[in-house]
Protein backbone atom coordinates (compact mmCIF):
# COMPACT_ATOMS: atom_id res chain seq x y z
CA UNK A 1 0.00 0.00 0.00
CA UNK A 2 1.13 3.50 -0.76
CA UNK A 3 0.07 6.58 1.21
CA UNK A 4 -1.18 9.36 -1.06
CA UNK A 5 -2.68 12.81 -0.50
CA UNK A 6 -5.22 15.15 -2.05
CA UNK A 7 -5.25 18.81 -1.09
CA UNK A 8 -8.36 20.96 -1.28
CA UNK A 9 -10.99 22.70 0.80
CA UNK A 10 -13.26 19.77 1.59
CA UNK A 11 -13.23 16.21 2.81
CA UNK A 12 -13.30 13.71 -0.07
CA UNK A 13 -13.98 10.27 1.41
CA UNK A 14 -15.41 8.93 -1.89
CA UNK A 15 -13.46 10.51 -4.78
CA UNK A 16 -15.11 10.84 -8.17
CA UNK A 17 -13.01 10.50 -11.31
CA UNK A 18 -15.32 12.32 -13.73
CA UNK A 19 -15.86 15.70 -12.07
CA UNK A 20 -12.45 17.32 -12.50
CA UNK A 21 -11.59 20.04 -14.98
CA UNK A 22 -10.61 19.18 -18.54
CA UNK A 23 -7.23 20.26 -19.88
CA UNK A 24 -5.26 19.30 -16.77
CA UNK A 25 -1.85 17.63 -17.10
CA UNK A 26 -3.12 14.06 -17.21
CA UNK A 27 -6.74 14.64 -18.12
CA UNK A 28 -9.98 14.72 -16.20
CA UNK A 29 -9.66 12.51 -13.15
CA UNK A 30 -9.03 12.45 -9.41
CA UNK A 31 -5.53 13.67 -8.57
CA UNK A 32 -3.39 12.55 -5.65
CA UNK A 33 0.31 12.70 -4.86
CA UNK A 34 2.74 10.66 -2.80
CA UNK A 35 4.30 13.93 -1.56
CA UNK A 36 2.38 15.34 1.41
CA UNK A 37 4.02 18.79 1.25
CA UNK A 38 2.97 19.13 -2.38
CA UNK A 39 -0.67 18.38 -1.48
CA UNK A 40 -0.51 20.78 1.47
CA UNK A 41 0.78 23.61 -0.75
CA UNK A 42 -1.97 22.87 -3.27
CA UNK A 43 -4.65 22.87 -0.53
CA UNK A 44 -3.49 26.27 0.68
CA UNK A 45 -3.44 27.68 -2.86
CA UNK A 46 -6.97 26.37 -3.53
CA UNK A 47 -8.21 27.83 -0.23
CA UNK A 48 -6.87 31.25 -1.20
CA UNK A 49 -8.47 31.10 -4.68
CA UNK A 50 -11.83 29.65 -3.66
CA UNK A 51 -12.12 30.68 -0.05
CA UNK A 52 -12.56 28.18 2.70
CA UNK A 53 -10.15 26.28 4.89
CA UNK A 54 -7.37 24.13 3.44
CA UNK A 55 -7.71 20.40 4.05
CA UNK A 56 -5.48 17.42 3.46
CA UNK A 57 -7.17 14.15 2.48
CA UNK A 58 -5.09 11.07 3.24
CA UNK A 59 -5.56 7.76 1.42
CA UNK A 60 -4.03 4.31 1.09
CA UNK A 61 -3.59 3.31 -2.55
CA UNK A 62 -2.96 -0.28 -3.58
CA UNK A 63 -0.77 0.92 -6.43
CA UNK A 64 0.66 -2.48 -7.29
CA UNK A 65 -2.79 -4.03 -7.72
CA UNK A 66 -3.99 -1.06 -9.74
CA UNK A 67 -0.93 -1.28 -12.00
CA UNK A 68 -1.60 -5.00 -12.54
CA UNK A 69 -5.30 -4.57 -13.26
CA UNK A 70 -5.46 -1.25 -15.06
CA UNK A 71 -4.25 0.35 -18.23
CA UNK A 72 -1.50 2.56 -16.85
CA UNK A 73 0.92 5.19 -18.11
CA UNK A 74 3.96 6.06 -15.99
CA UNK A 75 6.30 8.98 -16.68
CA UNK A 76 9.59 8.81 -14.79
CA UNK A 77 11.17 11.97 -16.21
CA UNK A 78 10.41 15.25 -17.92
CA UNK A 79 11.11 13.78 -21.35
CA UNK A 80 9.71 13.93 -24.90
CA UNK A 81 6.80 11.62 -24.10
CA UNK A 82 5.85 13.56 -20.96
CA UNK A 83 6.05 16.88 -22.81
CA UNK A 84 3.91 15.60 -25.68
CA UNK A 85 1.30 14.22 -23.28
CA UNK A 86 1.10 17.48 -21.29
CA UNK A 87 0.87 19.63 -24.43
CA UNK A 88 -1.89 17.45 -25.88
CA UNK A 89 -3.83 17.66 -22.61
CA UNK A 90 -3.43 21.42 -22.36
CA UNK A 91 -4.56 21.80 -25.98
CA UNK A 92 -7.84 20.09 -25.09
CA UNK A 93 -6.99 16.74 -26.63
CA UNK A 94 -7.40 13.66 -24.47
CA UNK A 95 -4.19 11.59 -24.47
CA UNK A 96 -5.36 9.99 -21.21
CA UNK A 97 -8.32 8.35 -22.97
CA UNK A 98 -7.89 4.63 -22.68
CA UNK A 99 -5.91 4.82 -19.44
CA UNK A 100 -7.09 4.07 -15.92
CA UNK A 101 -4.05 5.53 -14.17
CA UNK A 102 -1.43 8.10 -15.19
CA UNK A 103 1.53 9.04 -12.98
CA UNK A 104 4.41 11.46 -13.46
CA UNK A 105 5.71 14.95 -12.84
CA UNK A 106 3.52 18.01 -12.39
CA UNK A 107 3.62 20.89 -14.86
CA UNK A 108 3.68 23.34 -11.94
CA UNK A 109 5.05 26.88 -11.70
CA UNK A 110 8.62 25.61 -12.02
CA UNK A 111 8.04 23.96 -15.39
CA UNK A 112 4.88 25.46 -16.89
CA UNK A 113 6.75 28.47 -18.29
CA UNK A 114 8.86 26.09 -20.36
CA UNK A 115 5.79 24.16 -21.53
CA UNK A 116 4.05 27.42 -22.48
CA UNK A 117 7.11 28.67 -24.42
CA UNK A 118 7.19 25.35 -26.29
CA UNK A 119 3.45 25.50 -27.03
CA UNK A 120 3.83 29.07 -28.32
CA UNK A 121 6.63 28.00 -30.66
CA UNK A 122 9.23 30.11 -28.85
CA UNK A 123 11.23 27.02 -27.83
CA UNK A 124 11.80 23.91 -29.88
CA UNK A 125 11.49 20.47 -28.29
CA UNK A 126 15.22 20.18 -27.69
CA UNK A 127 15.39 23.58 -25.97
CA UNK A 128 12.35 22.79 -23.84
CA UNK A 129 13.79 19.44 -22.76
CA UNK A 130 17.12 21.05 -21.91
CA UNK A 131 15.35 23.55 -19.65
CA UNK A 132 13.22 20.82 -18.07
CA UNK A 133 16.32 18.74 -17.31
CA UNK A 134 17.15 21.20 -14.51
CA UNK A 135 13.91 20.35 -12.68
CA UNK A 136 13.53 17.31 -10.45
CA UNK A 137 10.16 15.71 -11.26
CA UNK A 138 7.66 15.79 -8.44
CA UNK A 139 4.67 13.45 -8.33
CA UNK A 140 1.07 13.42 -9.39
CA UNK A 141 -1.23 10.49 -9.93
CA UNK A 142 -4.40 10.84 -11.94
CA UNK A 143 -7.01 8.18 -11.26
CA UNK A 144 -9.26 7.89 -14.29
CA UNK A 145 -11.26 4.70 -13.65
CA UNK A 146 -14.02 4.97 -11.08
CA UNK A 147 -14.21 1.19 -10.62
CA UNK A 148 -10.47 0.84 -9.96
CA UNK A 149 -10.44 3.93 -7.75
CA UNK A 150 -13.28 2.57 -5.64
CA UNK A 151 -11.48 -0.76 -5.35
CA UNK A 152 -7.91 0.41 -4.68
CA UNK A 153 -8.07 3.87 -3.04
CA UNK A 154 -9.18 3.98 0.60
CA UNK A 155 -9.79 7.18 2.58
CA UNK A 156 -7.87 7.24 5.85
CA UNK A 157 -8.51 10.74 7.18
CA UNK A 158 -9.10 14.38 6.38
CA UNK A 159 -6.99 16.86 8.30
CA UNK A 160 -7.64 20.60 8.53
CA UNK A 161 -4.49 22.58 7.85
CA UNK A 162 -3.32 25.70 9.66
Amino acid sequence: MMRVYHGGTESVPHPLCDVGRRGLDFGRGFYVTAIDTQAIEWARAVAIRRGGAPMLNVYELDREALLREGRCRLFTAYDEEWLSFIVQSRMGLDPAAGYDYVEGGVANDRVIDTVNLFMAGLLDERGALQRLAFNEPNNQICLLSQALTDKHLHHVATRPLP
